[in-house]
This record gives C-alpha cells, sequence and structure tokens, in this order.
C-alpha cells in the first residue's frame, strides 16, 4: 500500500526562511504530496495547514492548490524548486477553504494560469472578506501581500487539461466540505488528488460553506474512478481504504446517529452527545467532534 511504500520515502524540507517545515511524499515518480501540518492557521504555516500536490511534467510543473497567503505560496514555492526545475504553469483550487485559493496572485504573479469550477469562484467571492478578516486575526502581519486573486479559467463540471504528455481530469461533483471542491484524477498514472473531498489522519470539519449529504455523493463519485494513489486535502497520501474509513465512514456515522437523534425528538444539545468514540484516534477529535454534531444537526433538521 501507498502508506507503507512513502513512509520509507518520505522527506522533509524546510520551509527556507519562512519557519516553516512541510512534509514531501512521494507518490509515484514525478508526482509528490507536499503536507503541511494539522495545526491551526499560525504565523509559522502561514496558513498552509493542508495537503497540497504537485506534478512535474516535460512541459512545466501544475500545482494543486496554492497555499493559504502569498508568504504561504513563497514557501510552497520554496518546496517545488527542491523537487523540479519545470516552472508551475498551472494551479488548480480545488475548493474553496483560504488554503485552497488565497495563494493564487503570488502564483499568478509568477505567470502561472489558476483553474477552479465556478461553484468554487462563486464561494471565494462570497467568503473572500471573511475568509482575509479571519487570516488578519491567525496570521497577523503574515498576511502582507495576500490579496483575493480569482481563477484565469473556470468549468462548471469538469475540465481536462493536457501538459506534456500528462493528462488532468479536474471534476466538480457537488458540494462537499466546501461548495465548489473538485477533485483531480491523473488516470495514467491511477493517482487522485481529492481536495477538501477526503481527510485522513485527521478528523474532518464540517461548517456552514458544506453540505454532508452531497459530500458523501461526491465522495463516491471520486472513489468510483478507482485511483491506487489518493493525495487528500489533508494527511497524508493514502489508498482509498483508509480514505474511506476516516472520510466517508464518519460522515456516514455522524448522519446515521444524528438522524436517530431527530427522529426521537431530540435537541442539538443531544445530537452534540452521539457516541464518536470509534474515531477518536483522529488528530484534533476533541476540538471539533462535537461542532461537526452540531453542524449535522442543523444541515439535517431542514432536509
Amino acid at each position: 500500500m501507498i502508506r507503507t511504500i512513502v513512509t520509507v520515502a518520505s522527506l522533509v524540507l524546510p520551509g527556507f526562511a519562512f519557519g516553516q517545515s512541510l512534509d514531501v511524499q512521494p507518490v509515484v515518480p514525478g508526482i509528490w504530496a507536499i503536507v503541511g501540518p494539522t495545526a491551526q492557521r499560525n504565523p509559522d504555516n502561514h496558513a498552509n495547514n493542508a495537503t497540497f500536490g504537485l506534478v512535474e511534467t516535460g512541459a512545466g510543473a501544475v500545482l494543486v492548490d496554492p497555499g493559504g497567503s502569498w508568504a504561504g505560496a513563497e514557501a510552497l514555492h520554496g518546496v517545488v524548486r527542491g523537487l523540479t526545475d519545470q516552472p508551475v504553469k498551472y494551479v488548480i483550487n480545488t475548493g474553496g477553504q483560504d488554503h485552497r485559493w488565497l495563494g493564487n496572485g503570488y502564483w499568478q504573479a509568477q505567470g502561472a494560469t489558476v483553474i477552479a469550477s465556478e461553484a468554487a469562484v462563486m464561494d471565494h467571492k462570497d467568503r473572500a472578506s471573511l475568509q482575509m478578516s479571519a487570516l488578519t486575526h491567525f496570521l497577523g502581519d503574515g498576511l502582507e501581500g495576500t490579496e483575493p486573486s480569482f481563477a484565469n479559467i473556470t468549468f462548471e463540471t469538469e475540465y481536462q487539461l493536457d501538459l506534456g504528455q500528462k493528462s488532468f481530469e479536474i471534476m466538480h461533483r457537488g458540494s462537499a466540505h466546501t461548495l465548489g471542491d473538485s477533485f483531480v484524477w491523473l488516470q495514467d498514472q491511477e493517482v487522485m488528488f481529492t481536495g477538501d473531498i477526503v481527510y485522513v489522519d485527521r478528523m474532518l470539519g464540517i461548517g456552514p460553506a458544506g453540505d454532508s449529504a452531497s459530500w458523501l455523493e461526491a465522495f463516491d463519485a471520486m472513489a468510483a474512478f478507482g485511483a491506487k494513489h489518493i493525495v487528500p486535502g489533508h494527511g497524508r497520501a493514502t489508498d482509498m481504504e483508509q480514505a474511506r474509513a476516516e472520510t466517508r465512514d464518519y460522515l456516514s456515522h455522524l448522519r446515521s446517529e444524528i438522524g436517530k437523534v431527530i427522529e426521537a425528538g431530540g435537541s442539538i444539545e443531544e445530537g452534540t452527545h452521539i457516541d464518536q468514540s470509534q474515531f477518536s484516534y483522529l488528530e484534533v477529535f476533541e476540538q471539533i467532534s462535537r461542532k461537526n454534531a452540531q453542524n449535522v444537526y442543523m444541515q439535517m433538521e431542514w432536509e
């Protein structure tokens, strides 16, 4: 399994002058997962608390997600330079979280073209002010240079990018963690970049920008491609077994247990006390498990 292979092959490259470490995890030749920390956004991680992807081709590189700020994108660029001499020609935004798009301006200044779903761009525009305000709190002066910058190429449901004999199928199949989440499929390499449709190693977060029911459908649409290698939105590159156990099974458990509470006429407070202990091994369980239950209750109450 990829988990076994890449644990041996992984390396840690420093974030150069940025005081940040990003774990670089080879997936297959010419493709890497760049794994950020699970900690909350802070001046040291520049809002790069997520997993990113890099694909090298003979005609340039493709970056999956740009980093959470100008400084975050710059830190990612330092890592990219240590992996390939190819310039980043395209950046794919896989969703609406800050680390999926607020680094766009840096990459566009380097000459890269940014691709995102129409739903993601709508989400970016709707929540830009809110996200920038939050990052001001988390990053302080570390947010300097960051300005909302939107995709150059948009698509409704799918877009195919062909570059240097590699083909990227970018697909939006409905809301998941955010309204415009997409996954990126490289069929010949059997690699799937899932964005925030998949979380592993840490507990996923359910907020007002997502939809837990549609998230299950988006997961199933992604899983139907039978990828051998999964690069998630959070956590280390893995396989479908772990992705299913720590994302789909968790979402299904939440909805099943909250559904029972609602059917019995239980309150939202009762909903927050459902048993989630089988997932307590996931990082940040204590911080967000009850909040996830609360948000799913509020979603299902109106379904």
